[in-house]
Order: structure tokens, then sequence, then C-alpha cells
């Protein structure tokens, strides 16, 4: 750590899946003296390690992780729950004087964390009929509603998860208004509840395209099957939010008899790239994001370049 370097009150290191933000968040914590706070909805879960890249303990040289591990797999992701753990983490680092770094990369996670916003409530019985709704007829008709009714939203929210498209629904519904309407705009002065920078990591697509395939090739090999044989058995099919994780949604269906695991390894290699450009959309819109080369080779820049950045914004 160089106690001579000045700290925001928070850093957040934001971008697309595989381009390097969770080695940058250790470092810059290490450096600033910080700890980090997971902002990956999916790394919440208790289990799912693999095939959420989840950085082993001994990759984070010493610097403290919290908001990993909170959920079981049977739980529903609540990012009102996510505001409540987060701001309460960093709210302690605050206190202690020390240096919140918050990594990830689920957009409104990160938005919940460090923004003024406020999740509306939920109505059981419209929640129940869309629901009912979506088991029926499947997720792809309720997109294309959400699609007529909400386009940034429909933009954000994969096709195949319809446990967001359903609370997107709920709430257009329920306020009668757009679910993103509920977002204040992001380069707003008065959307912000922390002072922070935030930095994103910016990968060519064709680079993060073959890092992403890289990154699936090795969670197969480090046994991501046997992962999700063995959180099946203590509830992970039944889990709404966690059986639709990229990797884990493809091996279950190899454990259903739906395909083979070649098509499978394809199928996450495709659903994540496209995961990865609706993660490059959503931080490109917000214009307090500051974009550095994650490039390969270009560690040793992309930090010294993120420390200058922190450096600036604290004696600007």
């Amino acid at each position: 750590m160089n106690s001579a370097v000045p700290a925001p009150r928070v850093i957040a290191i934001v971008g697309p899946t595989a381009a390097g933000k969770s080695d940058l968040g250790v470092a810059l914590a290490r450096h600033l003296g910080g700890e980090v706070i997971n902002a990956d909805s999916m790394q919440l879960y208790r289990g799912m390690d693999i095939g959420t890249a989840k950085l082993p303990v001994a990759e984070r040289q010493g610097v403290p992780h919290r908001l990993l591990d909170v959920w079981d797999v049977t739980e529903t992701a609540s990012v009102a729950e996510y505001q409540r753990l987060a701001r309460a983490e960093i709210d302690r680092l605050l206190a202690e004087g020390r240096t919140p770094v918050l990594v990830g990369g689920s957009g409104l996670y990160v938005r919940g964390a460090i923004d003024a916003l406020e999740f509306p409530g939920t109505d059981p019985a419209v929640r129940a009929r869309l629901e009912a709704e979506l088991l029926e007829r499947g997720s792809g008709p309720l997109h294309a509603r959400l699609a007529v009714a909400d386009p940034r939203a429909a933009e954000a929210i994969l096709p195949s998860n319809g446990r967001r498209i359903v609370r997107a629904l709920e709430v257009i519904e329920i306020t009668g208004r757009p679910f993103t309407a509920n977002l204040p705009e992001a380069d707003s002065a008065h959307s912000a509840v922390y002072d922070t920078v935030q930095i994103g990591v910016d990968v060519a697509r064709p680079e993060l395209d073959e890092r992403i395939a890289r990154r699936v090739d090795r969670m197969w090999e480090a046994g991501l099957v046997d992962e999700v044989e063995r959180l099946e058995r203590t509830g992970l099919r039944e889990g709404r939010t966690a059986s639709r994780a990229l990797g884990y949604q493809q091996v279950l269906a190899v454990l259903a008899g739906e395909c083979d695991e070649a098509e499978a390894r394809v199928e996450t290699v495709r659903a994540t790239k496209r995961f990865a450009r609706r993660q490059d959309s959503w931080f490109r819109r917000d214009a307090r994001v500051h974009w550095l080369s994650g490039a390969a080779g270009h560690s040793g820049e992309l930090q010294a370049h993120a420390l200058t950045l922190v450096e600036r914004a604290v004696t600007a």
C-alpha cells in the first residue's frame, strides 16, 4: 500500500465479462488499502465458483472480498437486497477510512449500490399472473411485449431471462411507467449516493470473444459439470435465478438429456458473447465511466492508468 496516494470515497471497476476486472480490483484495493465488494449477481451464490469465474482465494492476494457466497442457489436474486448489503459494506469501509472497490459486470447492481435508486414493490397477483404466462408460453412472447412497452429494458434483459422480464413487466403494470423510468439518468449529479470513480475495462471485441471462448474451455476443464451436478442435488434446478446463469443453464440441459456436452459448450460461448455485448452497451450509456484499455499485455499500464484516474479524481 502507498499511503501517499489519496483515494476517492468509492471506486467501481465495471465492464463486460472476461475483460480483467477482478485482477484490476485486487491491484487497486491492495495499493489503496481497501477491500473488494462483489457486484456480480451470480457470484453472490454459494457453490457457484467455476462457472462464475469467482477469483480463487490464492489469487486475491490477501485482499478481503465481500458479498461472495451470500445466497443459497434456491434463493431468488434481489437487487434491492443487494443494495442494502453493498451499502452496508461501503459505509463500514468509509467509516474505517478505507477504500471500497466495487467490482462486477451486473450493471443494475452497480447502480443500485452507488446511485439513488428506489426499487418499486411487488404485487403478488400481477406477479403470479405473469409467472403463469411465462410457464405456459415461455419467455419469448413476454420479451416481445417488453420490447414494445420499454425498448431500453428489453435491450438490457436477455430474451431467455424470464425472471427479469416478468419483474420488468410487473413494475410497468404497477407503476404505469416504463421499467427504466425508475432509473435516474446515469450521468445526473442527483443520482449519486457516493463520490465514486467508475473505471471501465475496455477490450476490443475480437480479443474479448477469444477470451470468452478460452474461459469457457477452462471452466469445463476445471470441473464445471461436476459443480453443476453437486449444486443440482442442493436445489439448483429449482432456483429461479441461479438455474439461468450462463454455463449452469447449459449444463443442466445436458444433465436433463436435452443436448450433449459439446453442444452445451458451444451454446455457453455464444450466450456469453451476447451477454458481454449487452454489458458493454449498458455501461457505455453512463457518461461517468472512464474507459481504459484492458488489452492483452497491458495489465501494468491498466493499473497505472487506473491509479492516475483515482488520484486525479481526488485532487481535482
